[in-house]
Order: structure tokens, then sequence, then C-alpha cells
């Protein structure tokens, strides 16, 4: 069987075709409700008397976090699309990464621009894994605010012919403990407050849906645990300047609960970078691992 034939009866995917799949352009505009909706999904605002979180959900001196980034003018779940051939049933989000270029706007119209930068075949059984990009410009000035870079496991794809490759070298985490480390307590609702910033997934508000995919109730995003992980940097390692986050990367491990508390921790590595990894204190799980930021 061809690798034509393969991909018209969906059994693999054509590399080729993917690579080149035309995805539009997705503009979004934001206000700053949205901004402050999207910090409150993170759970800042518990204190009421906590100014250096109030900055991120108040309208006076309004500030955007630069996580934000990851949650706007995205192409969607588009491998669920039949012509990608994608088994998106199978499809995990593995690792997650911001690049910062330029301070986040309270609001603004920005304009995504997505590409599928590879597919690295595993071989037959063993998946594949993709990688992609998506710049985040604002419309007005054409500034280039953000790269959002998404790595994805197809766990159904893989033996489709391709090259083989080594997948990168994960952020090695430090055998030493944690330099800072921080805790979040979660609420119960915060599936059900960040999902509107975005992603509605039912997994993460129907419990019939989440035990239907093995969980016990409906879980947390992982990108809201990574919006966790990046307020956790820039309040203990940033000294609460959001500007001073140039990047972050993780890869997801584990789910988290609603209600929940997750703690981040952070080494110093030198140089502005630093090693991040984050856990489920209730159930000491990671949640988060392998992480790397880089802080101006």
């Amino acid at each position: 069987m061809t690798r034509n034939e393969r991909w018209e009866t969906g059994v693999a995917i054509d590399y080729d075709k993917l690579m080149q799949w035309p995805f539009p352009d997705v503009e979004q505009t934001y206000t700053a409700r949205d901004t402050m909706l999207y910090a409150l999904g993170l759970g800042l605002g518990a204190d009421p008397m906590d100014a250096a979180q109030l900055r991120y959900v108040y309208e006076d001196g309004l500030v955007a976090l630069p996580m934000m980034s990851v949650v706007l003018a995205s192409p969607g779940f588009w491998v669920k699309d039949p012509a990608t051939g994608v088994d998106w049933k199978k499809v995990l989000h593995g690792e997650q990464e911001l690049v910062v270029h330029a301070a986040l706007p309270v609001a603004a119209t920005v304009i995504g621009r997505t590409r599928l930068d590879d597919i690295i075949d595993k071989g037959e059984g063993k998946g594949a894994v993709a990688t992609s990009t998506r710049s985040i410009t604002d419309k007005q000035s054409g500034k280039l605010l953000a790269e959002v870079k998404s790595t994805s496991f197809w766990r159904g794809n893989g033996g489709f012919g391709g090259t083989p490759k080594p997948s990168p070298k994960p952020h090695a985490i430090p055998e030493r403990a944690a330099d800072i480390s921080h805790e979040t307590k979660t609420l119960p609702q915060a599936a059900l407050i960040y999902r509107l910033s975005g992603d509605y997934n039912p997994l993460h508000a129907d419990p019939a849906v989440a035990n239907t995919a093995g969980f016990a109730r409906p879980i947390l995003h992982g990108l809201c645990t990574y919006g966790i992980a990046g307020h956790a940097l820039i309040a203990k390692a940033c000294a609460g300047d959001a500007s001073r986050l140039k990047s972050l990367k993780v890869r997801f491990s584990s789910p988290v609960y609603p209600g929940e508390t997750v703690r981040t921790e952070i080494w110093n590595e030198g140089g502005g970078r630093h090693a991040v990894r984050a856990r489920v204190v209730q159930r000491n799980i990671v949640v988060l691992d392998h992480g790397a930021a880089l802080i101006g």
C-alpha cells in the first residue's frame, strides 16, 4: 500500500500534505474584561487585600499576564478535521512553550498565524510527535507580541513512513531542593471559570464526560496549570514584574483536579535561566515537569 493509499483509507497521515496544512489567520479582539477573566481563571484575586494580584483583576492600573497569549487567536482543535487523517481521540497535549517578544496589551485586536513545524514518526504502535508555532501579532501596530509553541503526541499515528528523528531532550530538573516555591490553592470552580477564556472542552465541566475519559471528576485545563506556574514565576522570581518573564516551557505530566493546591518549584540556574516543576500537594504528584524559564 502506498502512502497516498494509506492517506485515502485514513490508516496513516500524509506528512507532506500536513506540513502544507492551510491554517487561516485568526483574528481576535479581546477587552480588559477578558484580561481580568483570564487572571481570575488562574485563581488570582483570591485574597482581595493582595495588591500584587489585584493589578491583574482590577481595571485601575490593570496589567495583562503574558501567559494569556496561549489562549489568543488559536486555530482550535484542527486535528479533528477528518481530512488530516489524525486519530484525534488519541491526541495528547505534551508540551507548551511561550516566547514573549513584547508586553501584551490589556485590550487589543491580535492576529494568530499558525504553522506546523514538524511531525516526528516514532514508529508503528509508538505514535508521532507534532510541533507547531503560533505567532501573536498586534493588528494595529504589526508588532510581534509572542510565539506560542506546542508539542502534541499523536498516539494513533505512528508508522506513517516518516524519517525517524530523536525528540528534543527535556530540560533537566536539578536534584537539589528548589530555591523558591509558591503554592496556589485552586478554586473548586476553577475549570468552569478558566474555560470562559476559550477552551470549552466538556472534559473540564461535565462529570459524565470526565468519567468516560477515566477521571473521577472534571479536570483542570493543562494551560490553566501552565498559567498558575507562570504567575508563580512572576510573583517569586520576577519580583512581581510580569514584563520580566521572557519565556516558559513545560511538559505536562499529570492532570490537576479543581480545588487542589499546586506547588510551583523554581531553581535559579544563573543568567536569568530557571528550572521549573509543579506538583499537586494533596497527592504529591508532579503535574508539570522539565520546565525552563527565562527571566530578564
